[in-house]
């Protein structure tokens, strides 16, 4: 017998959503990372590498598929109009690869769609008056100079918060270059302190890398805790997240400093984070891949 109009509409609608949801849970998310130019010697800013072997450690998440840019933000940029996510690990300041050639304008209308966005190490870091707006905006804060400031020492990051970044993640204590007192937005509004940890009165007393310092607002906060990576829920639902380390290349053997990254960049994406982490493994020959050619160390 024929189908009815109203049944074969039905019909026809059931078959739509059935696909359409397929389609969904088919559809993975996107990450694309960013890695800058080479800088400094060899085993520190490999951002190259460094992307690399994030990229390798994703390989294969459930939902998620990954794009990487090396040596620089892409000439055609045409996969951040659908990315899910962007990792920005690049040298910072004036040349900050986001803020460059007027990108701030392209940047701006992704993160207003929501796309999330994480910088990491020297990519925190922007002219106050040229990003500096933006990446309170989008990310919660940022390195401003000579507010910031970045001395070489080993925090002791021992409690977490009940955030999906830090699930997993065990007390660690790693020597870096983090960053600490974040120009950060107002009221930490949308702010959750990741790794946090209490400065030595001899690290806040510098020297620090640069400038050397000290800062009497930096020695004036003795005591006081620092957060050297947040994470950012935004108006929009957009997602951001700030990462001080990075400078040494070797830290990356850590499980803890390789994991609580694994995670915001998962988290990013919007996409579920195991209660114990993102597992990775790393063998000294992926810490020794694709170093950029800067001689020996």
């Amino acid at each position: 017998m024929p189908l009815s109009r109203r049944a074969f509409l039905a019909t026809s609608a059931a078959i739509t959503l059935h696909s359409s949801l397929a389609y969904s849970a088919d559809k993975k998310k996107k990450l694309v990372m960013i890695a800058g130019t080479p800088s400094h010697g060899p085993g520190d800013h490999e951002f190259n590498a460094g992307v690399r072997l994030l990229e390798k450690c994703l390989k294969g998440y459930p939902g998620l598929e990954t794009v990487v840019f090396l040596n620089g933000y892409p000439k055609d940029d045409s996969a951040l109009d659908t990315a899910d996510a962007i990792l920005c690990f690049a040298d910072g300041g004036g040349n900050h690869p986001l803020v460059r050639e007027k990108r701030l304008e392209r940047i701006g209308k992704l993160m207003a769609k929501g796309v999330g966005l994480m910088c990491a190490h020297y990519g925190v870091e922007v002219p106050k008056d040229l990003g500096g707006p933006e990446f309170k905006d989008w990310i919660g804060g940022y390195y401003e100079h000579m507010y910031s400031c970045n001395p070489m020492w080993a925090p002791e990051f021992k409690e977490f918060p009940k955030h999906p970044i830090a699930n997993g993640v065990k007390p660690f204590s790693v020597k870096d270059e983090w960053y600490f007192n974040m120009r950060f937005r107002d009221g930490m509004k949308g702010i959750t302190p990741i790794l946090s940890a209490k400065p030595a009165d001899t690290v806040r007393d510098g020297p620090y890398v640069y400038p050397q310092g000290p800062y009497k607002h930096i020695q004036d906060a003795k005591g006081q805790p620092e957060t050297m990576m947040w994470a950012l829920e935004r108006e929009n639902g957009g997602r951001g997240a700030g990462f001080t380390g990075g400078h040494h290349h070797r830290n990356w053997k850590d499980d803890n400093y390789r994991k609580v990254v694994l995670n915001a960049l998962v988290w990013l994406c919007k996409l579920d984070v195991p209660k114990d982490g993102v597992k990775s493994e790393v063998t000294e020959e992926d810490m020794r891949a694709n170093l950029d050619p800067k001689g020996k160390k």
